[in-house]
């Protein structure tokens, strides 16, 4: 079996961390998680954390984008599966604000995120998403499903309204019931992008 080469290690070494990192940060939480814990499960030291990712909020950050890239392809089956354009954005859209409900997307994308890296908005990942929802919008006006409106201005009120849904059901006391209630505005403000309204 031939070496590993430098960058295979390197790949190798961030791996380890940032699923370590992603274990404490998932069951004790950023401000418990301690830089021990990120480099004694991965059998590394505290030195080649600090090389990868400067700091504990380094890693963070490593870990967020990581699970923010697996939500995206989980959303992106999802809207590939429904059987027309709008009911995967709305299937897509949907899902995501469930998302709120598991234990580490919780934890580490809405609830400990935010409060130690800022504003979910205002990440980088976040402009993948809002690209994704424009051209969804754009096809679905192509198509003549919804009526014309300008394609990336609607894509910020939809990524808002469900980012802060997700954000309210992850902070909520009575989860299910926020998120019943989310979806449920969510649906009925939607259905106005409808050429064709259905009745009710």
């Amino acid at each position: 079996m031939a070496p590993k080469t430098r960058k295979e290690m390197i790949s190798e070494t961030r791996g380890k961390l940032i699923a370590a990192g992603r274990q404490a940060f998932a069951t004790k939480g950023y401000a418990d998680a301690s830089m021990d814990d990120f480099t004694a499960d991965a059998g590394l030291t505290r030195g080649a954390l600090y090389h990868h990712f400067g700091d504990k909020k380094g890693l963070l950050h490593a870990v967020i984008v990581q699970i923010d890239q697996e939500m995206s392809d989980r959303l992106t089956a999802i809207a590939n599966g429904a059987d027309s354009v709008w009911q995967g954005f709305i299937n897509e859209c949907v899902a995501y604000m469930n998302m709120a409900h598991e234990p580490e997307i919780r934890r580490i994308m809405l609830l400990d995120g935010p409060a130690v890296l800022g504003d979910p908005s205002q990440w980088p990942t976040q402009n993948a998403c809002l690209q994704t929802t424009t051209a969804s919008l754009q096809r679905l006006m192509d198509e003549g499903t919804i009526r014309p409106i300008p394609a990336e201005a609607t894509a910020r009120l939809i990524n808002g309204a469900t980012l802060n849904a997700a954000l309210w059901i992850a902070s909520a006391d009575d989860p299910k019931a926020v998120s019943e209630q989310a979806v449920a505005a969510f649906l009925a403000m939607v259905e106005g992008l409808l050429k064709n309204v259905p009745a009710r």
